[in-house]
């Protein structure tokens, strides 16, 4: 059974920033697709940030030039570095990971996910 742990949320102000994490385990991490979405009360999940099956990075527009994801194989790590918080970023964060074999287009269908990190931002 995989296993993710997502930590780093918090409140920060317009304009902060914030370092999420997630900890996998209980996967081989070469044979998966990450990726993080969001939810923000009353919308639906939205991908954030994938990085695909021949290691491409890919962004929504919304975070393009704001956020960076990134990873960490010797430490079975995913983070996603987040610059110029706006309150519109305020959501529940998710880290997810799907079989590389069969990767969807969006990190939103990834198959295991974890329980999330929440991230408000105040104006």
């Amino acid at each position: 059974q995989v296993h993710l742990r997502e930590s780093g949320g918090g409140s920060v102000q317009t304009g902060g920033s914030l370092r999420l994490s997630c900890a996998l385990s209980r996967l081989t991490y070469s044979n998966y697709c990450m990726g993080w979405y969001r939810q923000a009360p009353g919308k639906e999940r939205e991908e954030v940030a994938r990085i695909t099956v021949d290691d491409r990075t890919l962004y929504a527009d919304s975070v393009k030039g704001r956020f960076t994801v990134s990873q960490d194989s010797p430490k079975n790590a995913l983070y996603l570095q987040m610059n110029s918080l706006k309150p519109e970023d305020t959501a529940m964060y998710y880290c997810a990971v799907h079989p590389k074999n069969a990767c969807p287009p969006t990190a939103v269908l990834f198959h295991w996910s974890g329980q999330g990190t929440q991230v408000t931002v105040s104006s």
